[in-house]
């Protein structure tokens, strides 16, 4: 039974997040000289009808599925939340965007058929599922009364840009090694970097237009490890607050696991062909053979951190043996 605090938290914070991707989308249908096309062609996807008529009854449908099911994730991110006892909001609000991007993206793929990302606009959809997990997020943080690790503070330190850049490092030369064996293998050497550094900086459309050269291998590889290294310094923070609090481990994963999902995701509509020559499977073998790497580095550097996570942090005897009991006077 979810206590009310947390039940009516989450509703509120469900419907502001509704309330923020709403708006954000009316705005953007104005702009286009369509208001409530978004909500109408969403109604048509899920009754399995492509239409562009914005009828009130459609309109009125969607949007009583868009608040339920905000309400729902209002309700589960207050119940984690309590959990967390502490938590970055702004970093947790965009975690929560891009698993609502994520959701959005492959629930329509999958239940519906209908790529509603590509036809709405990734770039669209992506920012107004930010601004809706923030808007959640900052919500629970302050209604709630959470306190919020200093993170700012802690990534000045030289303990995490070391670790950061160390670890980023790995996990890139993780990835680059794995796929120049990989490219070697099917005997087309810097195929990878240069059909991505392709895609990023020529916006080619097919896997025959691919150019190997430096603008492509090279620039992609400096946005590579730019990249890992942005990952790596999070990494690294998390690890040193998660020392004092392990239960934002969990929130390491969650970050983890849903940055995979966003990368295949956003390969899928920004460059889908890249999929077909790289391989589902290999690209999500370099990935997790990156994510094994950076977090074994973390493993080995944060013996409190282990210490924290071992079996006597789930015992519930309190009670210290080693010290002997005060004498009474």
């Amino acid at each position: 039974m979810v206590p009310k605090r947390i039940l009516s938290r989450g509703i509120i914070a469900g419907l502001i997040g509704a309330t923020i991707l709403a708006l954000w989308f009316l705005l953007i249908d104005t702009l286009r000289g369509q208001p409530f096309a978004t909500p109408s062609f969403l109604a048509g996807v899920l009754a399995g009808v492509e239409t562009t008529d914005r009828s009130l009854s459609l309109i009125v449908l969607y949007t009583l599925l868009h608040y339920a099911a905000f309400g729902a994730v209002g309700v589960a991110m207050a119940w984690l939340l309590t959990k967390l006892e502490a938590c970055p909001p702004i970093l947790l609000g965009l975690v929560l965007g891009f698993i609502l991007f994520d959701l959005v993206f492959y629930s329509g793929v999958v239940l519906t058929g209908v790529d509603v990302v590509e036809r709405l606009g990734w770039p669209e959809v992506l920012a107004g599922n930010l601004f809706a997990g923030v808007g959640t997020i900052g919500y629970l943080h302050t209604s709630l009364g959470l306190q919020s690790p200093q993170w700012v503070a802690t990534l000045l330190g030289n303990r995490i840009l070391r670790e950061g850049v160390i670890v980023g490092v790995v996990g890139a030369l993780v990835v680059a090694v794995w796929f120049f064996l990989f490219d070697l293998v099917q005997g087309r050497m810097l195929f990878t970097p240069g059909a991505l550094g392709s895609a990023f900086f020529l916006r080619v459309a097919d896997a025959s237009e691919v150019q190997i050269g430096l603008l492509t291998v090279g620039g992609y590889t400096i946005v590579h490890f730019a990249g890992f290294i942005a990952i790596g310094l999070a990494a690294a923070t998390v690890a040193v607050l998660a020392e004092q609090r392990p239960p934002l481990i969990l929130l390491g994963l969650l970050v983890f696991v849903t940055f995979e999902a966003f990368f295949l995701g956003l390969l899928a509509v920004v460059a889908e062909w890249l999929l077909g020559a790289l391989g589902w499977m290999s690209v999500g073998i370099g990935n997790l053979l990156a994510a094994a790497a950076m977090a074994f580095v973390l493993w080995r550097e944060h013996p409190k951190l282990r210490a924290a996570l071992g079996p006597q942090t789930f015992s519930t005897d309190e009670t210290d043996v080693s010290s002997p009991a005060e004498p009474k006077v």
